[in-house]
């Protein structure tokens, strides 16, 4: 039997829309590609102001970071937020000499895969979600967002 694409609801909110902020289509096309099972997904787009209290208070951390993930649940159905505070996002691919659209992509597989169950507590889960991280960004023709030779190039 032939497996069905898992289906996707995907909501995406802009508190904040710098002009760097990619388009939605590109954010759905991010999604798909590390989507495992049905979900129903919302990506916010946050300033730091709401990122640094968000961080806060889920997390304890007082400062923006680039991106949050809230599940609420996984089965039968995948549901959560993905949040993403734009200046982070932009002012990091900067100062990594990436591009602002592949750090975009990277941050929405990297939270679709946290909302699916993977993590980076731990070396060996890190090295795992990695893998699968680098290999769906290659899969999309960016370059492997952990080696600082292929972001080098990328950039001449």
């Amino acid at each position: 039997m032939k497996k069905t694409k898992p289906e996707l609801s995907l909501s995406v909110q802009y508190a904040d829309k710098p002009a760097d902020v990619p388009v939605r289509g590109l954010f759905r096309v991010w999604v798909n590609a590390a989507l495992e099972s049905d979900a129903a997904v919302t990506i916010r787009i946050v300033d730091e102001t709401e990122g640094q209290s968000l961080n806060r208070d889920y997390r304890g951390k007082d400062y923006a970071t680039n991106v949050l993930t809230f599940v609420y649940e996984k089965i039968p159905l995948c549901m959560g937020d993905i949040v993403l505070c734009a200046p982070v996002v932009s002012r990091e691919a900067e100062e990594q000499g990436k591009d602002v659209e592949s750090h975009y992509a990277h941050m929405i597989i990297h939270g679709m895969l946290h909302l699916q169950g993977y993590d980076h507590e731990h070396e060996d889960d890190a090295l795992a979600m990695e893998a699968v991280e680098t290999h769906i960004m290659r899969r999309l023709g960016y370059t492997d967002p952990y080696s600082i030779l292929e972001v080098k190039q990328q950039h001449g």
